[in-house]
């Protein structure tokens, strides 16, 4: 082997990284404050029997749907282009449906949907499938997708699933260091990867959970909205996901009042 050549030197790029990446974590390991750490912390402390923490996914984690519908038509394009996969369905077919699911996706993301409108868009389709049938116009109505000829390799279907798993992961990533911890006493905001944050007492905020969005609640997100007394501070909205079980644990801990185990009785000593 050449200790020179191209291939020696990426080895000793992925060395110097991995070298890099060992050192960090032992320098920092001892300071740095993850949202991991501080939720052992809280179940850990005698003192506190409720807690919620949360962070702030980024929006992109609603296009959930499409992304794994890209790794599946990924698969099918790969399988196609084997020749083991059935002759009636062609690229055309298969991104015909990759479209519809990332059309519906996109509705979700950009507008806020109520159950009014789920209703009154329910009530638009089917009077619009009713005057297409009246006219024998179902069946070329679906072909449409067929004939909007929207076809893409395997690779570039596991392109957008790369990228799109890539987004939510660096959120996840985000949320270790930018999160929200509710305790019956008090809220932390923890901003950075070391001790950086605002400690704010329990009578400073009030909490709103945001589920009026019916898409985005029936997959499992919601929005719980920070409102400071300060009114020079702004509302900070996070959207979660479980939200049916963080509002729960957000009305636990807000309903409660945490007394310091190893405090003394009132009126003691």
């Amino acid at each position: 082997m050449d200790w020179t050549s191209n291939q020696a030197i990426a080895v000793y790029i992925a060395a110097g990284l991995v070298v890099a990446v060992f050192v960090a974590w032992l320098v920092l390991r001892k300071t740095v404050r993850t949202r991991i750490s501080t939720a052992m912390e809280c179940e850990k402390d005698p003192d506190i029997h409720d807690y919620l923490v949360i962070f702030n996914w980024t929006r992109k984690i609603l296009y959930l749907p499409m992304i794994a519908v890209s790794l599946l038509t990924s698969l099918l394009m790969f399988l196609k282009g084997a020749g083991w996969f059935f002759d009636a369905v062609t690229p055309e077919i298969i991104g015909g449906v990759w479209f519809a699911v990332f059309l519906v996706n996109f509705i979700i993301e950009e507008f806020e949907v109520s159950v009014k409108v789920v209703l009154i868009g329910a009530l638009c389709i089917a009077v619009l499938f009713f005057w297409l049938h009246l006219l024998g116009w179902v069946t070329p109505f679906f072909l449409l997708f067929r004939r909007l000829s929207i076809s893409m390799s395997a690779i570039g279907y596991l392109m957008i699933f790369i990228i799109g798993i890539a987004t939510i992961f660096i959120s996840w990533v985000n949320g270790l260091f930018y999160y929200v911890v509710f305790t019956p006493n008090y809220m932390n905001i923890q901003w950075g990867p070391t001790e950086s944050g605002d400690h704010i007492g329990r009578e400073d905020y009030n909490t709103q959970v945001d589920t009026t969005d019916i898409l985005e609640r029936l997959m499992g997100f919601g929005r719980i909205v920070i409102i400071f007394k300060d009114q020079k501070r702004s509302p900070i909205t996070f959207l979660v996901w479980g939200i049916g079980s963080k509002a729960k644990a957000i009305e636990s801990v807000r309903g409660k009042f945490a007394i310091d185990a190893s405090a003394p009785p009132p009126g003691a000593g």
